[in-house]
């Protein structure tokens, strides 16, 4: 079988990260036989910088990059336009490959969602190639456009939402509609894709995964709670309320890892806290190295950000790290049903500081903790199982 992957989002693994979730992907479809292309951007969303890759073949599958403007701000008209660019470019360069024989038609066409626009265009070459179709929701969009709306209360902004972002809800439930699978990192964006008409039968979930590797050997420490913090620095995460916990609670200090719009800001907490420190963007081995430092893994997300269970819940677990999160639904109970960490209250300092004090006031209970949050990894978050089950569902779901 021939399958085609498009995702604009995902580091490639030339980019010295780990293997994220489609290239963890088309390494799965490549080892189970199938002739296996990942379409991607010469722009890099993570680094906000053009990609010095060319198109070459990567390991058993084949890259291919298509063009597109870039953007600064992950909330921007600008991203926008740049992920409608990539679906116009995909559909393209898809064609045009096709057409000289460069490539063959594909059998199947994996799409993320988001953006929507590569959803779409997956679609469109269901009808144009007769080939299968199936998206992968990453992030609900437009549900989660709602926080963006200068309302007073989560339930007007999602009432005015469905009028303010109503094409995007009908170019939603159409690529839904018209897929012959859909799957989804969380069960809150399953029960979203089947409402809106996903193939009955043929929706599953697949958490986002790490590679797992060796468990870290992790003591009761003692000395300053050392908390973590890796991802992204922009508005959906509460950086100010961790450095202002982390800047009253004289027993901790914290790392954070990362960039985004907000990178000033702790630059200017790090110039008068010592006890708080800026990493950068790490690469994957760097930040596996920081992580088997730490103590404890920083959930900090707003609590309408729409995210069932976010990517760096995985990340910390793997590393046998417990986690304080504030974040409710899947993610809490996930996390209490584990008994892998804590879960404080949104932009509350003081809630987080009792959740430091908790946590450096019983280093045996948090090193337990710990060992829990690895048994979350394993049966939750293994990469190389994910990837070839998704394989497996997709495949049969084609057929």
């Amino acid at each position: 079988m021939t399958v085609w992957i498009a995702n604009p989002f995902d580091n490639l693994p030339d980019e010295g990260t780990r293997p994220q979730r489609y290239a963890a992907f088309a390494e799965a479809f490549a080892a189970a036989g199938h002739e296996t292309v990942l379409w991607s951007c010469d722009f890099s969303h993570a680094r906000k910088e053009r990609r010095n890759l060319s198109d070459a073949i990567r390991r058993d599958w084949t890259l291919r990059l298509v063009h597109v403007p870039e953007y600064r701000r992950n909330v921007s008209f600008a991203r926008f336009a740049s992920h409608r660019a990539f679906g116009r470019a995909f559909l393209r360069d898809a064609r045009e490959a096709v057409a000289s024989g460069e490539l063959r038609k594909p059998d199947l066409v994996i799409a993320s969602a988001p953006p929507l626009a590569c959803a779409s265009a997956a679609v469109a070459l269901k009808r144009e190639f007769g080939c299968k179709a199936s998206i992968d929701i990453q992030d609900a969009w437009p549900e989660t456009f709602a926080r963006l709306l200068p309302l007073p209360s989560a339930r007007l902004r999602n009432a005015f939402s469905h009028i303010v972002f109503a094409p995007f809800y009908r170019e939603a439930r159409a690529a839904y509609a018209a897929a012959d699978s859909v799957t989804a990192v969380s069960e809150r964006y399953l029960d979203i894709a089947m409402r809106a008409g996903a193939p009955a039968g043929r929706t599953a979930l697949f958490r986002l995964g790490v590679p797992l590797g060796e468990a870290p050997r992790r003591a009761a420490g003692d000395g300053p709670l050392k908390a973590v913090y890796i991802g992204n620095l922009g508005r959906t995460y509460d950086i100010s309320t961790l450095t202002e916990a982390v800047e009253r609670f004289p027993g901790a200090t914290l790392d954070i890892a990362g960039d985004g719009p907000c990178r000033r800001r702790v630059e200017r907490v790090v110039s008068r806290c010592g006890r708080v420190r800026y990493r950068g963007y790490l690469g994957g081995r760097e930040l596996r190295a920081l992580l088997e430092k730490c103590d404890l893994g920083i959930v900090p997300m707003r609590p309408d950000a729409f995210v069932g269970v976010p990517g760096k819940l995985a990340d910390y677990a793997a590393a046998a790290l417990p986690v304080a999160s504030s974040l409710g639904g899947e993610a809490a109970e996930m996390i209490a049903g584990y008994g892998a960490g804590f879960r404080y209250e949104y932009g509350n300092r003081r809630s987080l500081e009792e959740v430091f004090a908790k946590a450096s006031g019983d280093r045996a209970m948090l090193a337990a903790a710990g060992l829990r949050a690895r048994e979350m990894a394993e049966k939750e978050f293994d990469a190389s199982r994910i990837a070839a089950e998704f394989v497996r569902f997709t495949v049969s779901a084609a057929l």
